[in-house]
C-alpha cells in the first residue's frame, strides 16, 4: 500500500504509534510465531480471512500499550485504536486515541483518562488537565468538526477533556497539532511525575482499586456499544481476549 493510499485516521494512528514507542523505548511482545499478539479473523458474512490485529507494547513507566486495528473494504471501515495505560499504582492517566474512517467520515476519540475522581481531587485535575483547556477549545472550533455522538456516562468515566469528534478530511487534516499536544503533556506527566499534592491522601492500594473498578466500565459493552458491533466482525472468542487485555491492571 502506497502512501497515498493510507486513510487520514490511519496515518495520524501511525504517527501517534510511533511517537508513543520512541519516546518511551517500548518493546512489541509478539505472538509465538512473531506475529502481532494477536490476529483478528472475520466472522462477518461480508469479508473472509485477517481483518486486522492487537499489538501489545511494554516499557518502563507504563503497564502496557495496547492497539487495534481493523480493516474492512468492503464495508468501508478503516478502524485504529491505540490505549496506553500508566501502570495501577500511579496517578498517570492513560492515554488514549481511537482514529476511524467509515465511509466518507472522518472520527477520533482523544483522551487523557482520569485516575482519580475530578470533582474531589482539585490539585489533580489543575495538574493533569487544566493545561489542556486551551487547546481542548481550540480543537472543537476547527470548522468542519462535529461532535460524535456518545452518553454522558462514557464522558463521566473518561474525562471532561475528552476530545470525541466526526470530521470532513479538511477537518481531520487540522488536528494533528492537537493529538500531539495531548501527547507532549502526557508524555511530560511521565517524565516529571505526578507531584505529591495533586496525589495527596491517596493510597497506592486505593489507585489499584480505582484502575480495575475503571477500566472494567469503560470497557463494558453495556456503556460503550461498538463492542457489539466489533463483535459481529471478530466474534465473541476475540472480542473478550480483547476485553480481558484492556481491563488487566498492574500490581
Amino acid at each position: 500500500m502506497s502512501n497515498s493510499d493510507v486513510s487520514l485516521p490511519k496515518a495520524l494512528w501511525d504517527k501517534t504509534l510511533n511517537a508513543i514507542v520512541d519516546s518511551l523505548g517500548l518493546t512489541e511482545v509478539h505472538d509465538e510465531d512473531g506475529g502481532p499478539y494477536m490476529s483478528l479473523e472475520s466472522h462477518a458474512p461480508m469479508a473472509q480471512g485477517n481483518v486486522g490485529n492487537v499489538r501489545l507494547f511494554k516499557g518502563d513507566g507504563l503497564h502496557h500499550m495496547v492497539t487495534c486495528s481493523i480493516s474492512v473494504p468492503q464495508i468501508f471501515l478503516d478502524s485504529h485504536m491505540l490505549f496506553a495505560m500508566g501502570k495501577s499504582d500511579t496517578g498517570l492517566p492513560h492515554f488514549t486515541l481511537d482514529s476511524v474512517k467509515a465511509g466518507d467520515i472522518n472520527s477520533f476519540h482523544l483522551d487523557l483518562v482520569q485516575r482519580l475522581d475530578l470533582g474531589s481531587n482539585l490539585d489533580y485535575m489543575n495538574e493533569v488537565y487544566l493545561p489542556l483547556t486551551e487547546t481542548t477549545e481550540e480543537a472543537k472550533a476547527i470548522e468542519g468538526l462535529t461532535p460524535a455522538q456518545i452518553s454522558p456516562r462514557q464522558y463521566a468515566i473518561m474525562s471532561p477533556w475528552m476530545l470525541v469528534q466526526r470530521a470532513n478530511d479538511e477537518a481531520f487534516s487540522k488536528i494533528d497539532p492537537y493529538v500531539e499536544a495531548y501527547l507532549n503533556h502526557w508524555l511530560s506527566l511521565i517524565e516529571n511525575g505526578i507531584s505529591e499534592k495533586a496525589l495527596a491522601g491517596v493510597s497506592k492500594e486505593e489507585l489499584i482499586k480505582r484502575d480495575a473498578r475503571n477500566k472494567a466500565i469503560i470497557f463494558d459493552p453495556e456503556i460503550d456499544p461498538v463492542w457489539g458491533r466489533i463483535q459481529m466482525l471478530i466474534g465473541e472468542e476475540a472480542v473478550e481476549q480483547l476485553r480481558n487485555l484492556l481491563k488487566s491492571t498492574s500490581t
